[in-house]
Parts: C-alpha cells; structure tokens; sequence
C-alpha cells in the first residue's frame, strides 16, 4: 500500500483526570475509504476532533503528505484539505443548497455575492459526484430528505479542492435506500484520489463501503487492518475487548 496521506502517531489526549486517547496511531490512504469503529466512549470523536484541530493533544505527531505539519485549529486542518461532515450536518434549512454549500465562504463580485460563480461551482460539484436526486439546487435544505441533506453536506466538503474528507455516521437515521445512496457517495470520493475517513457502527455499512478499518478500544488503537483479512466476528472482538487474538 502507499504512504499515507495522513499519519498521526503517538497521539495522547487528556480531559483532566480522564486520559481519553493513549498512544493512538492511525492512517489515512488517499484513494481508500477508512473506517473509524469503536463502542461509545472508545475515543473515535475525540480522535477526529484532534484531526480537525477542534482539540490539541498533549503528545503525538502529525504527518500531512509525507510532511511533520502541526494543526493547531480548524484553520490548519481546512488549509492542508481536511474537511469533516459532522453528524448534525450542520445546515440552514432557510437557506437553499447553493448558499448552504457556501455558507461562511461566499464567492464575491465587488460589494455583492457572485451569485451565478456559486451556482455554477455548486452544480458542477453536484454532478462530478453523480448526484441526480436533488431537483434543483435552488431548493431550500429544509425541503429534502435526510439522503440528500447527507449529500449537500458531503458536495460541501469536496467543494474546494480537499484532500481528505471525515464522514462522522453518515448513515445514521436513513433508510435502506438512502443509505445505499449516501454509500455510493462515498465510495466515489475515494474512487476520484480523496482519503475518506467514516465513523460509523454499522458494521453492514463498514464492510461494503470500506478498504481498511480502524478499531478502537478504551482509548487505545485496537487494530488498524485491511478488511480482506479480517471478518465481522474479528471486528467485534476488536471493538469489545481490544481483541483477544492478533488480528493483522
């Protein structure tokens, strides 16, 4: 396999007392889709939120293309090309998708938005992802399903140019069509040369949409494997005990 895109290595994470990530190691492949997995409390959130730069480990380094780079904040992050969809999505129901796509980072034409620019980049960002169930992208988010709120949120992450993009349970709440959809989304952002990284505890969604997957346990990197070498029963053990048997 190719060097990772991104490689973090001994990363150490504290709230106080609580020592919520030890050691962690973890990689990213541009080009493979990562599954991040682990029972509540296992350290994913905590994890991705460092890779965000939402929160600063106390130890642990980071590697961005085969380069030491420090992320001392989202700024870092978005500037290297990382973006994450977090769980909520975090969209304007009022506002329609273009503007939700570019919400916080508007194009400008002198003193007002460039309109056309946006709707243009939007549209072409919606089809070079294959999305043809949204009937305009004038519609208003609060008017779709929750598959396509899913992908307006995920075309806003490849909207400039990222390079590894953080899916935080893509699929939670949607039904079985919808998450066939969403899957399918992401299995073509690794398929155009993105690492994509999805939390999720869904080990159905896990294995078919997955190359690699990280387990964690207690704070701790359980096993990052291929899923070729590994079953279900292998990831549960790995999620539940920290494995009881080398998995590799």
């Amino acid at each position: 396999m190719s060097a990772p895109i991104l490689s973090l290595r001994g990363i150490n994470k504290s709230f106080g007392p609580v020592h919520v990530l030890r050691n962690v190691d973890f990689d990213a492949h541009a080009g493979k889709v990562t599954a991040l997995v682990g029972d509540n409390g296992a350290g994913k959130s905590t994890l991705i939120k460092c890779i965000a730069g939402i929160y600063i480990p106390e130890q642990g380094e980071f590697s961005f293309e085969g380069k030491k780079v420090t992320i001392g904040g989202p700024r870092d992050a978005t500037a290297l090309g990382i973006e994450i969809v977090y769980q909520d999505l975090a969209l304007c129901d009022n506002l329609d998708i273009v503007h939700n796509m570019f919400l916080g980072r508007e194009e400008k034409s002198a003193m007002t938005l460039d309109e056309s620019k946006m709707e243009s980049m939007a549209k072409k960002t919606l089809e070079s992802l294959s999305v043809r169930t949204v009937k305009s992208i004038r519609q208003k988010v609060e008017s779709l399903s929750g598959g396509q709120r899913q992908t307006v949120a995920i075309a806003r992450a490849v909207l400039w140019n990222s390079k590894v993009v953080i899916l935080d349970e893509p699929t939670a709440a949607l039904g079985v069509a919808q998450t066939e959809q969403v899957l399918k989304l992401v299995r073509s952002l690794a398929d155009k040369g993105l690492a994509v990284i999805v939390i999720s505890h869904n080990l159905n969604d896990v294995f078919q949409v997955a190359d690699n997957i990280a387990a964690m346990y207690l704070g701790t990197m359980a096993a990052q494997v291929e899923k070729s070498k590994v079953s279900q029963s292998d990831v549960v053990r790995l999620i539940t005990t920290g494995a009881s048997e080398k998995v590799s």
